[in-house]
Formats: structure tokens, sequence, C-alpha cells
């Protein structure tokens, strides 16, 4: 047991020198390098950085910093010298000059988890390849009726399973809506298949370790998300084989047969895009619903407003009638609450990027080989670019340049290829949740940054049925 204790001083020793080597660095630097606090040696500010804080506010450790330092300032996060930018205006900057200015640069035990091919991760040629074949299925996917089709049946079916049940813990719920939502458009697996179940709890496990502490113990939800995203490689892998033993071409016509059917991929970048294409779809989806349904529940008048468009939409269909795009282009106040929820919610609070080069903006000097953290939420929340910023106001967005003060999908080449999908999704869902059910939500149940979205309590919601025929939900 003694015998760790020299190792570990040792190593603290090391990371100390390391820091104030880092220090010294920094000294040389010009004069205008954003102001700032390194924080400790080794771990520097992180651990304040990362502070569990409610996801509709900037939280204590960006309001103190913004507050001393200015919107942009210096620090020392995730083992590197940092500036985290609060500032729209640098933000754009960054996003709009990858592998210009700046390139992604995620923390290395990231890679362990994501895989060496994953869109978050590659950069070049291969990101632009991989990309480009998610954004033409998403594309020519969003208004096919077949697609369209299968979102509504999915969601009816979930809400019918709702109708003798108080209270339902929302937030699983709708985690399990889009992942057999992704799972059958992008391998057609039906929800009710035994390989569905497999697939979503080996990502329940993973999504667990994906923003973890990275210690790669046995036992730690690090080393078993690394093990789970594993079993989904295999598990992609064998139905790749399958595919290939039928025959190629398209056979069933989802993202899989359109990849070994179009695309030249070896096998390891065609299960990375596939499990990044369900991650995408999956969690940021399901946690943007959450919040959606968080926010109707503390605005009744944005309830009433959207239930009126959406009754409006149900009038001009007949005899129960599917909805279809045609319907989701009428969607304008829906869209408008999606995007509000967005803004104020925050699925994504920060990127990381470093610096390619020494960089002068506004007067800084943001030095080559810094890492430097377009923070998203600050954006949302800045009241020189949104009037009563706190406010969940989706009647903001009516105002057109509300947009392009507002990255919720991120910006420049790495603009979030599934936004779109995203959407239709959440408005086809949207339209049966306020015409047939009404809900409430608990006082303590509030979403919180860590900083990937949690709820308190899985947005627990008491529900009650509004009107039903044949005890099923209308259609």
């Amino acid at each position: 047991m003694f015998g760790f204790f020299p190792l570990i001083l040792s190593a603290f020793l090391l990371g100390l020198g390391f820091y104030l080597l880092l220090q010294v660095l920094a000294r040389k630097k010009p004069a205008n390098l954003p102001r700032g606090s390194m924080g400790w040696p080794l771990f520097g500010e992180t651990l304040g950085f990362l502070k569990p804080h409610s996801s509709n506010s900037m939280g204590s450790f960006l309001q103190e910093h913004c507050s001393r330092y200015g919107r942009v300032f210096k620090s020392h996060l995730f083992g590197s010298p940092t500036i985290v930018s609060c500032d729209h205006e640098l933000n754009m900057v960054v996003l709009q000059n990858e592998e210009k200015l700046f390139k992604v640069s995620y923390p290395k035990a990231m890679h362990g988890i994501l895989g060496k091919f994953s869109l978050l991760i590659v950069s070049g040629d291969v990101h632009k390849k991989l990309r480009n074949i998610g954004v033409s299925f998403i594309t020519s996917s969003k208004s096919n009726p077949e697609f369209l089709d299968c979102v509504e049946k999915m969601t009816i079916s979930m809400m019918n399973s709702w109708k003798n049940c108080k209270e339902i813990g929302f937030y699983k719920e709708v985690k399990k809506f889009t992942l057999n939502l992704m799972v059958k458009h992008l391998l057609s697996i039906e929800p009710e298949e035994p390989l569905a179940f497999k697939i979503l709890e080996d990502f329940l496990t993973y999504m667990k370790g994906f923003v973890s502490l990275p210690v790669y113990l046995p036992g730690t939800p690090y080393a078993s998300a690394v093990k789970a995203r594993a079993r989904l490689s295999a598990t992609v892998r064998e139905i790749i084989k399958e595919r290939r033993k039928e025959q190629l071409g398209l056979v069933k016509g989802d993202f899989l047969d359109a990849i070994l059917s179009k695309e030249n991929l070896s096998d390891e970048k065609t299960v990375s895009i596939v499990l990044d294409m369900l991650l995408a779809g999956y969690e940021t989806t399901a946690t943007l619903m959450a919040l959606i349904v968080y926010f109707l529940s503390l605005y009744p008048n944005v309830l009433a407003h959207l239930k009126q468009e959406h009754n409006a939409i149900r009038k001009n269909k007949e005899n129960g009638e599917s909805l279809n795009w045609e319907d989701y282009q009428k969607m304008e106040f829906t869209c408008n609450v999606i995007y509000e929820s967005l803004r104020c919610g925050n699925v994504v609070k920060f990127v990381h990027r470093v610096a390619l080069q020494d960089v002068k903006f506004k007067g800084y000097f943001i030095p080559s080989g810094w890492k430097i953290l377009p923070v998203l939420t600050a954006v949302h929340f800045d009241p020189s670019l949104h009037e009563n910023p706190m406010e969940f106001n989706p009647w903001r967005w009516t105002d057109k340049a509300t947009s392009k003060k507002v990255m919720p999908f991120g910006g420049g080449p790495r603009l979030c290829p599934g936004a779109d999908l995203a959407k239709v999704e959440i408005a086809f869902f949207l339209h049966h949740l306020v015409l047939n059910y009404r809900w409430k939500t608990m006082a303590d149940d509030s979403p919180l940054a860590y900083p990937y979205v949690e709820f308190r309590r899985g947005l627990l919601l008491e529900i009650e049925p509004i009107q039903a025929k044949a005890g099923k939900i209308e259609t």
C-alpha cells in the first residue's frame, strides 16, 4: 500500500513542475494576453468550470470570471492553458476558421471513448467526407413520407402506453423514443426486437461514461463506457456482415444500406459514422425534448399559443389523416419554441478548439498551441444581444436577426448535420403531446448542467389525458 506513495508524490511533483513551466512561458507572452487566473497547480480551474449549475443560466464560474476579467479571459482547463470566450464575435471567428486559425481539440480521454474516426475528433478530408455522408442522408430523409410516418407512429405508440399512468419519468421515456427511432431509421431494427434492447442498454452505459472522470479502472463509468462502445461496434459490424451476405444494394433503404451501396469506406469508418449518428440523434434530441416540456410547464401562455397552432393543423386533417411535410412547414411557432428552448436550456455548453497560430482579436492575443473554449451558453444569456435574456420568450424569434445571435448547433464546417431532422421529430412529437395531454413538473425537478444536461428527478411528470377515443391517442 505504502509503495504507491513515492509514485503519487513523483507524479504530483512532475505535474507541478510542468504547471510552473507553463506559468513561466505564459509570462513571456505579450501583455495583451487576456486577463484571468490559472488556478491551482495541475488541476487549474477545471473543477470550478465544470461545477454543476442550472442549465438555464451561465453558472457562478462564468458569471464571476466575466465580471472580474471581461467576456474573454485566460484560465487553465482540462490540463492546458486556455482562453475562454463568452464573446459572440470571437466565437464566430473560432468556429468559422476551422483548420485555418483553429482546429478541434477534445481531451485525449474522449478519443478512447469515441473512437479515432468520430466526427467530433477527425478533421480535414476525413471529416468532410464522413460529414457529407450524414448530411446527404439527413437531407433526403427529413421530408420523406416513410420517415415522417415512422416518427408519428412511434409517437402515438409511446403516448398510448401512458394512458393509465399518473406519473412518468419523461426524460427516460424520450431517450427510449429517440434511440428506437434512430435504430429503426439507421439500421431497420424494430423497437420490440431483442437487439434494440441490447443497443439501448449499451448506449445508456456509454453515455454515463461519456462525461465521467476519465479513469480506466475496472468498474468505473469510463471503463464501462469504453467496453460498451466496443460492444456497440461489434453489434454494428455483425449487422454489416449480414447485409453483405444478402447482397449489395438498397436492401432495406436505411442509412447503413446507403453507406454500403454508395460509399467506399472501411468497416471501422462505417461503424464510427453509424454510432455518431445514433449518438447525435439519441442524446441531444431527447435532452431538447425534455427541456421543451419543462419550459412549457412554466409558461402556460406559450403552451396555449402552441396548442392553438396545432389545433389549426389538426382541424384541416380529415379522418385521422397523418401529418406530412406541408404540416411541418406550418409549425412556425413550434420551431420558435424549439429554438428558444435551445437558447435557454443549452444542450451544448461549450466546444473544444486549439489555436494553430498566434491570433490577435479585439486587442487580445491568443497564443499558438493554447486551447480556446467558445462558450455558447454565455452568448445565449448576453443582455447586449438579447432583451431580457433570462426570460423564455419564443416570440423573440419572429425577428429573424435573433438567429444570428444564437449558435445552439455550433457553426462553421462542424455545424450539427442532424439539426433539421431533430426539429421535425420534435415538432411531430409536440403536436400529439399538446393536443392529448396536460402535465405538471415537480417544483425541485429543474435542468442542471454537469456540463451535460440532467434533471434532478429525471423530469418526473404528473400526467393526464385531455381526450381519448376508444382508449387511444387521437391521430
